[in-house]
């Protein structure tokens, strides 16, 4: 199963693109939630994200959860202002600092 707005980049390095909110994050959770990997570390690329709400900012933390039962961790690059503002305002940002890319 894939989806138009989950991309691999290689082995370990995956994007994500275009808009992650109310409207698109159930379709793309549908893929998201069966994809499967070896790797112990995975990047995340957030660089074509055009724009993010608080329904896009879950679908990350559930990927990450799910990667994690996978003994994978997840590195969050390019991750935009708005997100990062999203996990302040969600009191999350010291969860989240260990997946953020600088």
């Amino acid at each position: 199963m894939s989806h138009p707005q989950w991309k691999s980049i290689s082995i370990d390095t995956f994007q994500l693109s275009g808009d992650l909110d109310r409207e698109s994050v159930p379709l793309l959770w549908l893929t998201l939630e069966s994809w499967k990997t070896a790797e112990s570390e995975v990047q995340v690329d957030l660089n074509q994200v055009n724009r993010i709400d608080s329904a896009g900012m879950v679908m990350l933390i559930h990927l990450i959860e799910h990667a994690k039962n996978q003994n994978c961790h997840i590195m969050l690059s390019f991750v935009p202002e708005q997100l990062r503002t999203l996990f302040q305002l969600s009191n999350i940002q010291p969860l989240m600092a260990k997946h953020l890319k600088d």
